[in-house]
């Protein structure tokens, strides 16, 4: 197995080692679904805008529904993980080298939400408690890395989706994708990579989308609240 690779499945062990590790503790783990719903909700609300504009609504609602929240996605991660070295050999090197930083910031974002929810006394979030919870837990230069890692992500995916050659190819995985989705278990698979980056496609170009992730208020004072 390539390098690359190896460190895209070592990203995909320390998710589930995450996971596999809070099944063991179950208030632990209710709390970490907790923060996951609470941060969910919280996307909704401040990304509420993306959410119902018809050019980046259909990508906004594809992040926020098949990537983000508290659903268990063990089983998508699993189907990930046995198409790595497939993906490895078949995708030109950028599409790799884009699995690799998707799959370092999924094991980051897993990380610190379980190091958060070590934090929370209960279930029951509010907007003062998550953030005294966000101060408690500290990490700020993790988060200041998850952010910057985010931001990287899409611009990375809006180069590609930028290349004809590559869009048209995604294009035509589609169908296979959803055949294999029918065949092998659950909708949430590696379709979401196909799907995903379709959706970027139609939104016509990060150039053009609004300024969001590290920028957008909400997640800026989360971060500064670490310097009080």
């Amino acid at each position: 197995m390539s390098a690359i690779a190896t460190s895209i499945q070592a990203h995909l062990t320390a998710v589930d080692a995450e996971r596999q590790a809070r099944r063991l503790d179950a208030p632990w783990a209710q709390k970490v679904l907790a923060l996951k719903a609470w941060q969910q909700s919280r996307f909704a609300t401040t990304h509420a805008d993306l959410l119902e504009d018809g050019r980046y609504g259909p990508a906004a609602r594809f992040f926020l529904n098949d990537l983000y929240g508290p659903q268990d996605f063990a089983e998508r991660d699993a189907q990930f993980a046995r198409i790595v070295p497939a993906l490895v050999r078949l995708f030109p090197a950028e599409v790799v080298q884009t699995v690799e930083a998707l799959a370092a910031l999924h094991a980051l974002s897993e990380r610190l939400d379980s190091q958060m929810a070590r934090h929370l006394q209960d279930t029951k979030l509010t907007a003062e408690r998550y953030a005294q919870c966000w101060r408690d837990t500290g990490c700020a230069a993790d988060r200041r890395h998850q952010l910057s890692m985010a931001i990287g992500l899409g611009q990375r995916l809006e180069k590609l989706t930028r290349k004809p050659l590559l869009r048209h190819s995604l294009r035509l995985m589609r169908g296979p994708a959803k055949a294999a989705v029918a065949c092998s278990g659950p909708r949430r698979c590696s379709l979401f990579a196909v799907h995903g980056r379709h959706h970027r496609r139609e939104q016509g170009g990060h150039a053009a989308a609004p300024q969001r992730g590290g920028q957008h208020p909400a997640n800026r004072g989360l971060v500064q609240a670490h310097a009080r």
